[in-house]
This record gives C-alpha cells, structure tokens and sequence, in this order.
C-alpha cells in the first residue's frame, strides 16, 4: 500500500531523528487509526469528488446498488446484468457492485491532472470522463450503459480490454502487494472505515469494529489501540510541536485518505501542504509539461523545505576543502 509508505516516513523521521534528516509523508493518513478521524471521512471525500463533477452523475451511482440488487432478483434480471456490464460467465453477479466500487474508489484516489498508468492506464481528470460518460446522451435513460461507460474509463481506457470482465484480475492486488494490507489490517492497522452517510453515494452503513474475517484466516485478534499506543497521534498538534521537526505533511483534497491527514502547520518545520485539486501521492508523480502551475508550486515548495533541512545540518558539520571540478547535482522540476 504506497500510502503506508508515506505513513512509514513520518513515524521514522520521529523515531529515528538521528538516521533522518526529515521526512515528505505524501497523503499519509497519520490520524486514521484509534478514532481520531470520523469513519465517514473517506467515503465522504469520494462522495464530494465525484459530486463536484456531476450532480446527475453522483445520483446514479447512488440509485445503482438497490437497483442492481432489485434487478438480480427478477426473472431474467441476472443475465441482463451479465450482459449490461459484460461479465464473464463464470461471475457471480453478487460482486458486481465491489466491482464498480473499486473503478469509482481508485479512479478519485487517482484523480491525476495529468494522464496515468498508476492503478490503470486513465486519462487526465479520470472522475470528470467519468462522469462525461455517464451523462453522454448517448447512454439515455439506461442506468446500466450510463454505469459501465464511467466503470470503463478505469477498466478499459486503453481500449484493450477482454472481451468480458472478470472481477478476479485485480492488478492492485497481484502486482503492488496489497494482499499483504490483510494481514496489517488484522494485527496493527485497524483503520476506522467502510461507514456511509446519508450523503453518501455509497449504501449507508456504519463502522465497527469486527474481528469475524481475521480469526478463520490468521487465527488472531486485531490490536485496535497499538498504532496510538506505538507512534503516538491524539493530541498531536500539542504533541509534535514540543519533540517533532522536519516534516512535511501534503494532501491533495480529492484524496480520499487526506480524511485523515495532517492539514495544517504543526510548527515552523512540521508543515502541512494542501492542494485542492490535489490526488493520491500527485506531488511525487513525474513532473511533466503538462503539470498545472498549483503543483508545480507545491514542488517548488516541497524542495525549498528540504533545502533548508539539508542547509542547517550541514552549517553544522566541519567544511572539507571544496571540490571545484565536481558538479553540482541539480534537480529540475518544469
């Protein structure tokens, strides 16, 4: 999960201050644990995403899991589901909406201004074609036609799908490790999360804590308290300004996991950057040409922190006789 790492970069600039000069704990979620932030907040944020975008486009998603679920109960109705999402065969219709859950959830994480093959191959501003799509006039009044065309700017946007989907290929899951994220969830990072609100586009639902999925696989029981009790997180504005130093906390505001994140300064060098149009880890994609001037600016910003970091621990470290003839790394940002 490549925001643990974010996470991880945090909690080893506090704990080894004197291995790490500082740390950039890009949408690292520090506060997600131990009820320090609403369960809602991700579910939320997504919501707003895509909402933002299209009014219409928010309320089909919305309307769609009674509607899928009202349909799969009527004669025929599996077969049209089958053939209006173009499932493989062998697909249980039960996980047709964990299916589109997963397109909408990635797609607002991945909400890049730019276009991307992170999670899947997308173009730039994923939730807005998304929501172009499903408001296309083609689609009319099907809901069905106007689901799969948004669902297929995450699945198919390079236009080389198969010719059915099946829900078992999941590439975040096979090829960047998140299998192992179950394990985590089931010893240490107990996430409050997965509960709705009216609002919400998501079924409504409330969060609590189950420990029924963990003992059949790993006989254990998860430790809900261990992330606060280990690395600290109530009171921690009061908390990191007395010890902590050389942090820099950014979230984008259409990541779902900013929810959790540190929003705003801590003290003179634990800073947060805030980017409102900002997604999931956007400040250390490559830059690029195309990149709009707000994260261009949060770059520039991010490496002017860190050249100060780099600054004042040198001041202080004896001076070797210069080099002239080596060069000077440099690092362009466009």
């Amino acid at each position: 999960m490549e925001w643990l790492v974010a996470v991880l970069a945090a909690w080893f600039r506090l704990k080894y201050p004197h291995v790490a000069i500082g740390a950039l704990a890009s949408s690292a979620p520090i506060l997600d644990f131990d009820d320090l932030t609403s369960p809602y907040s991700f579910a939320s944020i997504v919501t707003h995403d895509f909402r933002s975008e299209s009014e219409s486009c928010y309320r089909v998603i919305k309307e769609s899991y009674d509607l899928i679920t009202h349909t799969a109960t009527q004669p025929g109705g599996v077969e049209k589901l089958r053939s209006s999402f173009h499932l493989c065969k062998k697909e249980d219709v039960d996980s047709l909406s964990g299916w589109l859950d997963t397109a909408w959830i990635y797609t607002a994480m991945t909400d890049y201004p730019t276009p991307s093959n992170f999670l899947q191959p997308m173009p730039a501003y994923p939730v807005r074609e998304m929501c172009r799509a499903m408001d296309d006039p083609k689609t009319g009044n099907d809901s069905f036609a106007k689901l799969f065309a948004a669902a297929s700017v995450y699945y198919n946007h390079s236009g080389t799908a198969p010719a059915c989907f099946g829900f078992g290929d999941d590439y975040y899951s096979e090829e960047l490790g998140a299998n192992g994220w179950n394990w985590q969830a089931c010893t240490e990072m107990v996430m409050p999360q997965g509960a709705s609100d009216e609002e919400s586009m998501f079924p409504v639902s409330a969060w609590s804590f189950d420990n029924s999925s963990c003992d059949p696989i790993y006989n254990i029981s998860p430790r809900p308290h261990w992330i606060t009790t280990h690395f600290g997180g109530h009171k921690i504005e009061q908390v990191l300004r007395r010890f902590g130093s050389n942090i820099i906390f950014f979230n984008g505001l259409r990541d779902p996991w900013s929810g959790g994140g540190v929003l705003h300064n801590i003290s003179s060098t634990i800073v947060a950057i805030v980017a409102e149009k900002g997604a999931h880890h956007v400040d250390l994609r490559s830059a690029t040409r195309e990149d709009p001037e707000w994260l261009r600016d949060v770059r520039r910003s991010e490496i002017r922190i860190i050249g100060r970091w780099l600054a004042r621990y040198y001041h202080h470290l004896p001076h070797p006789r210069p080099n002239h003839n080596k060069r000077r790394p440099r690092v362009h940002v466009y």
